[in-house]
């Protein structure tokens, strides 16, 4: 992935520089997520994918896994 990816974070992480939020990118057509404390790790998924899984959270679908 190029250096110049611009990774926003999540509105909900809250203000300063805390290393607790995840980020996103889209790079190259597809998404990549990351945690601000351990960013050399990515998940990559398709922008269809994450809106279905979005959806899903939001409908509250996976909530007895918690």
């Amino acid at each position: 992935m190029p250096s110049s990816t611009r990774w926003r974070k999540s509105s909900f992480s809250g203000g300063g520089d805390d290393n607790h939020c995840v980020e996103l990118a889209v790079a190259d057509g597809k998404v990549r997520l990351r945690e601000s404390d351990t960013p050399a790790t990515t998940l990559t998924t398709t922008p269809g994918r994450l809106a279905t899984f979005i959806r899903t959270v939001k409908a509250g679908a996976l909530d007895d896994l918690s």
